[in-house]
């Protein structure tokens, strides 16, 4: 379904029943992205999986200032106004995990728990900053440049996702199409709007965000394992867990353990 809120419609798919868990994907997933996971998730919880700004089939506005991450924080805020949800838990993945640990850090008392896989907190160096914005910037001209399907081969390639070369062909196959269903401006808009380099630096908020956080690393992802470690050591209730035999999409390469472990975090257990 789609839902108009602010000057926007996002198209969100619903599952299960129980408390309400907020799915997140990241940079060019999709509502679909979580698909492995909902058999055992929806078991126990009502899903509400949204395509973000640009992504899948919500809307992808021509005006970059509008992919702003503050924005789509404000976005999902009023998506959860809209279906009555005062309190959720939420589960990000990479883009998608950044997004929820702000809405964390900025509407405390709208999260229970939260899940973030393969997330980070920004960038605090300004240099950094600024050649992370310079890159994602120049990577958005080339993708308006070359257009969709030149930019869902060239991402696939990227080192980051070497470790999915090991999927059966069904589920790369499958992915490839998730993001072929979204769009090359809206991509290309998504980079400029959410650039770690844009986004505000989380690292000196973390000891004050005291929602329940279970921040999940692929073994393979060595980077964004020593991230997560870092912010384990900095959050007063966060715990850490290395996933065996998966990079950075630990839900896509390992969905049964990676749902075993959300469930029974969400459980208190």
């Amino acid at each position: 379904m789609k839902i108009s809120l602010n000057d926007i419609a996002l198209h969100v798919t619903l599952a299960g029943a129980g408390p309400p868990l907020l799915l997140l994907h990241g940079f060019t997933g999709n509502g679909q992205t979580w698909q492995p996971l909902v058999p055992a998730l929806a078991a126990r919880h009502a899903l509400v999986m949204v395509d973000l700004i640009g992504h899948g089939a919500s809307d992808a506005p021509t005006d970059p200032a509008r992919y702003a991450i503050e924005q789509c924080v404000a976005d999902l805020l009023a998506l959860l106004d809209h279906f009555g949800i005062e309190r959720v838990d939420l589960c990000g993945y990479s883009m998608g995990g950044r997004i929820g640990l702000l809405l964390a850090a900025g509407a405390p008392e709208r999260v229970g728990r939260q899940i973030l896989i393969g997330a980070s907190p920004g960038l605090v160096d300004p240099a950094e900053r600024a050649a992370r914005l310079a890159s994602d910037e120049a990577l958005a001209e080339r993708i308006e440049r070359e257009g969709l399907a030149w930019f869902v081969d060239y991402w696939a390639a990227q080192p980051l996702f070497a470790s999915q070369q090991r999927l059966p062909e069904q589920v790369r196959a499958a992915q490839r199409a998730q993001r072929l269903a979204g769009s090359a401006h809206g991509y290309a808009n998504a980079l400029r709007g959410m650039s770690v380099g844009r986004q505000p630096s989380l690292w000196a908020a973390l000891p004050a965000i005291v929602t329940p956080t279970l921040l999940i690393t692929g073994a393979l992802d060595e980077k964004f394992c020593a991230i997560a470690a870092r912010m384990a050591a900095l959050m007063p209730h966060a715990q850490h867990v290395i996933v065996p035999n998966a990079g950075h999409a630990a839900h896509l390469e390992q969905p049964e353990e990676v749902a075993r472990l959300i469930g029974n975090f969400l459980a208190g257990s």
